[in-house]
């Protein structure tokens, strides 16, 4: 498959800080005369831009409060697409206009928001044409400090004939100091405060495109909110799926640990209650949630490996350190990162997920195969079932022979995994916490078990080809003093769960007793 990268035009990151405001027709601007922090001010000529805004024809782009558009005229005319990160801020993605200034979205942008918009087309949905009067704001070393835009707009939305007309004042903070969070913001506020006091307000709407698309913009509200806790926490996981997919898809650091962390949470929430989400124990959904997690897998190990063997190789003394083991462990776990890390680009392009991610939309919004329990009846549920299926993976590691120990202390950490997302979403923070003890243990200890395949595998070819394989040696009996401790630890975490279990159910239902075999 043709990478994005090669075939869409570049694109640039900006982060954009800045408050808006209604005003009247008649007020005049404001004056920053006095301000500390504002030495001068400029005004440049007036400007007119001219905007199409892209969106699908559900407005999907714009219920997530993201803004396309194509706009020329001003010093930044190109394409503008923007995400929000905060109250006050967003990051803008810029790219070049084409050569026909077409209607058609730069495959980089698009790509972008591509787990919201999937296989649907972005079309132009509004026009708005600006007139603007940008007075810049400068500090005693003439460093701009912010931008104060006098807009007068008017503007029509997709299909129809009327026409909006309003005058609304920006102020945006200069690139250089626009942090959420920082010092700069207190400046921004000073700032807006002129503007109130000239008799501006607080903005009725996030942008301009809001303003002009008003009712036919269906907010983000999830029917999870009628029902339950579990319901809700599933709802907040996708959409921090959708937030994580924009990040891997531009391959920040730890985007694909964290894609395919929140998958496994969604899997293991629908997975403790699937008749609450109006799905069978068997569903579909559940399998295609594993797959997926299993193709961002490749990455992730490779990632987990490449880490692992960095700190544990800048730990040795260099006299222990022998042969080219960097280049074999470090460097060949950066080349399959980069591998999977594309594969997992191409499944997520791919039909086959955007149906997944429609698959997802409709699950918190299903009823219920059987009527849903009240909050606490479900907590109890989920709860005892979960710790249940952790005292019968207990068992079976008990019962297991040594080649499959490795195996079934990895299912112990699966079922942990299970209930500790469960018990956070029903509110029992010190359930989550125990099992998340177990979880992290035996994920240390899984992680080993990978490690010392790999250092064998690795040892192996380095002895074929003739290299020393000291160093290889070290760091498997280091793994696996790891997986011994790890081990040795899990006795007392499984006791801490016990009493965490037993406490929560006692509080919950009022009844003694222990909450299973301990």
């Amino acid at each position: 498959m043709e990478s994005i990268s090669s075939r869409a035009p570049a694109t640039t990151r900006h982060l954009e800080v800045e408050r808006k405001f209604d005003v009247v027709e008649s007020t005049p601007a404001p004056s920053f005369d006095g301000l500390a922090p504002v030495a001068r001010v400029s005004q440049s000529p007036a400007q007119t831009l001219d905007a199409v805004y892209f969106d699908t024809a559900g407005r999907d782009l714009a219920a997530h409060r993201i803004t396309l558009r194509r706009r020329t005229g001003g010093t930044d005319a190109g394409w503008h697409l923007k995400l929000p990160v905060g109250p006050d801020a967003r990051t803008e993605i810029r790219a070049q206009l084409g050569e026909s200034g077409d209607d058609n979205v730069p495959p980089g942008l698009r790509d972008v928001v591509l787990a919201i918009a999937r296989d649907r087309p972005l079309v132009p949905v509004a026009h708005i044409c600006t007139t603007r009067i940008v007075h810049t704001l400068y500090d005693a070393n003439d460093a701009a400090l912010a931008e104060f835009a006098d807009d007068r707009v008017t503007a029509s939305a997709g299909g129809t004939d009327t026409e909006q007309q309003w005058r609304e004042w920006e102020l945006e903070l200069a690139e250089h100091a626009a942090s959420p969070g920082s010092a700069d913001e207190h400046t921004l506020t000073r700032l807006s405060r002129r503007l109130l006091d000239a008799g501006a307000v607080p903005a009725g709407h996030a942008s301009k495109l809001a303003r002009t698309l008003g009712s036919s913009v269906v907010e983000l509200k999830s029917a999870a909110v009628e029902h339950d806790s579990v319901h809700q926490a599933v709802a907040e996981q996708i959409e921090a799926l959708l937030e994580w997919d924009r990040a891997l898809r531009s391959d920040s650091p730890d985007s694909v640990h964290q894609v395919r962390v929140t998958i496994r949470q969604i899997r293991s929430l629908v997975q403790a209650s699937p008749a609450a989400f109006g799905l069978s124990e068997d569903a579909q959904i559940l399998d295609e949630l594993r797959d997926l997690a299993a193709v961002l897998g490749t990455a992730r190990d490779a990632e987990v490996l490449g880490d692992r063997y960095t700190k544990a190789l800048d730990a040795l003394p260099q006299q222990l350190v022998r042969g080219p083991i960097r280049s074999r462990l470090v460097d060949g776990a950066r080349d399959r990162y980069r591998s999977g890390w594309q594969a997992s680009l191409a499944v997520m392009r791919s039909e086959h997920y955007f149906r997944l991610l429609d698959g997802l939309d409709a699950l918190v919004a299903a009823e219920a195969l059987t009527p849903t329990p009240g909050a606490r009846q479900l907590a109890e549920a989920t709860i005892a079932d979960g710790y249940k299926h952790v005292r019968k993976r207990v068992k079976a590691a008990a019962a297991a022979d040594a080649g499959d120990h490795d195996l079934a202390l990895h299912q112990i950490r699966k079922s942990a995994k299970r209930l500790r997302y469960t018990a956070a979403a029903t509110g029992q923070m010190k359930v989550s916490e125990a099992a998340k003890e177990i979880q992290t243990l035996l994920g240390d200890h899984q992680d080993s078990v990978v490690s010392r395949v790999h250092l064998a595998e690795q040892a192996n070819e380095a002895h074929t080809a003739g290299e020393d394989t000291f160093t290889y040696g070290l760091l498997y009996h280091q793994e696996a003093d790891l997986a011994a401790q790890c081990e040795q630890q899990l006795h007392t975490a499984l006791k801490s769960l016990d009493k965490a279990v037993h406490k929560a159910l006692r509080r919950r239902s009022g009844l003694g007793g222990s909450a299973g075999h301990r």
